[in-house]
């Protein structure tokens, strides 16, 4: 009976720990970001217009004004003298031996991932990987342009841009050109192929739950 009672305890707890463990880190993470931003903005900003001034504290005012800037930013750069100033300014910068090399690399960065960040990771497969029977889960990027397929493309059947994630980190990895026949596209979901190489395998989506759903949808009815 004791050990039933230990038994419990320790399920109940894990239990709450499921619960209370994702809510908790995901409410500091944000937490964590706003009260970064308003370091940064509200010191910025007119005294007039911070809540400190009429002794209020209201979290998240230079996150708003940050957005609000940077649509205007964004407004300005997209008529033709916004542009004409951006090139300018590109002209200076790109003149500057040090400062030229680290703002190219990030620009191209920014513009890369918020070009496609409508397609970037959309699709997930599995690559033999490091050995001929071992497989492991890559994030599909793209196609294979450029140089690289020129020179490696020697089936004539493409590559795929793959990225490899490292568990349980899947923020770092490795990049990979692939062939295409040897990438098996999934069904699974970006998300959940996530957290599956976080949780070391621990979480596998219900694969065998989704056939079972369709094939009762394709089943015919009675009637």
């Amino acid at each position: 009976m004791k050990t039933g009672f230990i038994a419990r305890l320790r399920n109940y707890f894990l239990t709450g720990l499921i619960v209370v463990g994702p809510v908790s880190i995901t409410i500091y993470i944000i937490w964590t970001v706003i009260s970064f931003v308003d370091s940064w903005v509200n010191p910025l900003l007119p005294a007039i217009w911070r809540p400190e001034t009429y002794g209020l504290w209201v979290p998240g005012i230079g996150v708003v004004f940050a957005i609000i800037i940077l649509i205007i930013v964004g407004a300005f750069v997209a008529n033709l003298f916004g542009r004409s100033i951006i090139g300018f300014g590109e002209q200076l910068v790109g003149r500057m031996p040090v400062v030229r090399g680290v703002y190219g690399a990030l620009k191209q960065i920014f513009e890369t991932v918020l070009s496609q960040s409508q397609t970037s990771f959309q699709k997930v497969g599995i690559i033999e990987y490091p050995r001929q029977g071992l497989y492991s889960i890559v994030f599909v990027s793209t196609e294979t342009t450029g140089e690289i397929d020129d020179r490696c493309n020697f089936t004539g059947d493409g590559l795929l841009s793959v990225f490899l994630p490292t568990t349980p980190n899947p923020t770092s990895g490795y990049l990979l050109f692939v062939p295409r026949k040897d990438v098996i596209i999934l069904d699974m979901k970006v998300e959940d192929a996530a957290k599956m190489v976080i949780s070391a395998g621990l979480v596998v989506p219900e694969y065998q739950q989704k056939l079972k759903t369709l094939a009762e949808e394709a089943r015919p009815d009675p009637e």
